[in-house]
């Protein structure tokens, strides 16, 4: 039993504690006050984030200010992330100074995990192909556009430079070697997408999962979660971490998540003027 427990401990402390590392196409600012993550070809905010805020009360502005200025340079949205150990604990309050507010949609998100033992059984579903999306930039793109469908977001594609972005990201996720990225289609006819980064011997961060309303309540987003345990499990690693918002979030917690920490949402729209 005591390995068990520590390896959950482990998994704990993966998923409340994890920083992106630099990686091909994922620039970082690291400073004693916040943290940066800036994703060039991958312009909306989320991807693109201020996190890890540690700062006195009278030192909230210079952080607010200097994050927006590195954005700015950029011409990037952004998305400010705070954690349970956010200082100071009124950080909200400067932000809504700089008019920046919580997330309407999901202004908290849930840090939930999954040890690599938990049985997610895929459902049969009639159709259903699970296909490498980073194989081909025709899969890629189907993907790109389910996820972009799923949460909202422009076309990813639409104009000569987004399509080259794209590209470009497909190219730097291959090159970092530890990314994956799923496109489940039914009957040929994309459906959902989903994420995979691998951490061994650490963890695996779960991300991007998406269905189409069209094809929602059949078990697409099951199937994607069971596809993503079985590549964590073949690559060694303890267990998957997934921030788990109100939608996905039920379904985390009926296929075995546990949740164990949060994290708030503040986009950043000072960049207005970026199309």
């Amino acid at each position: 039993m005591g390995g068990v427990s520590q390896g959950r401990e482990e998994l704990v402390e993966f998923a409340t504690r994890f920083k992106q590392p630099a990686a091909p196409g994922i620039e970082l600012v690291e400073t004693a006050r916040y943290r940066v993550t800036v994703q060039p070809d991958f312009p909306v905010p989320g991807p693109n984030s201020a996190s890890w805020i540690r700062c006195r009360s009278d030192e909230a502005s210079d952080v607010i200010n200097g994050a927006r200025a590195i954005f700015a340079r950029h011409r990037l949205r952004f998305m400010w992330i705070l954690d349970p150990e956010t200082e100071p604990e009124d950080f909200p309050n400067h932000l809504a100074a700089h008019d920046v507010f919580a997330e309407p949609e999901a202004p908290e998100v849930a840090v939930m995990v999954l040890p690599i033992k938990a049985e997610v059984r895929a459902p049969a579903i009639p159709g259903l192909e699970i296909r490498d999306a980073l194989a081909d930039i025709e899969t890629f793109r189907a993907a790109d556009a389910v996820n972009a469908a799923a949460f909202g977001d422009s076309p990813r594609g639409s104009t000569p430079d987004r399509a080259a972005a794209q590209e470009r990201r497909r190219r730097d996720q291959l090159a970092a070697g530890n990314r994956r990225l799923l496109l489940a289609t039914v009957d040929g006819e994309p459906a959902g997408s989903a994420g995979l980064t691998l951490f061994p011997p650490f963890g695996a961060i779960v991300n991007g999962g998406a269905v189409l309303d069209k094809f929602q309540g059949r078990g697409v987003y099951r199937a994607l979660i069971a596809e993503r345990l079985r590549l964590a499990r073949d690559a060694g690693v303890p267990g998957l971490s997934v921030w788990g918002g109100p939608m996905s979030k039920p379904i985390l917690a009926r296929l075995g998540f546990e949740r164990v920490g949060w994290r708030r949402f503040y986009p950043d729209y000072s960049q207005s003027d970026v199309s």
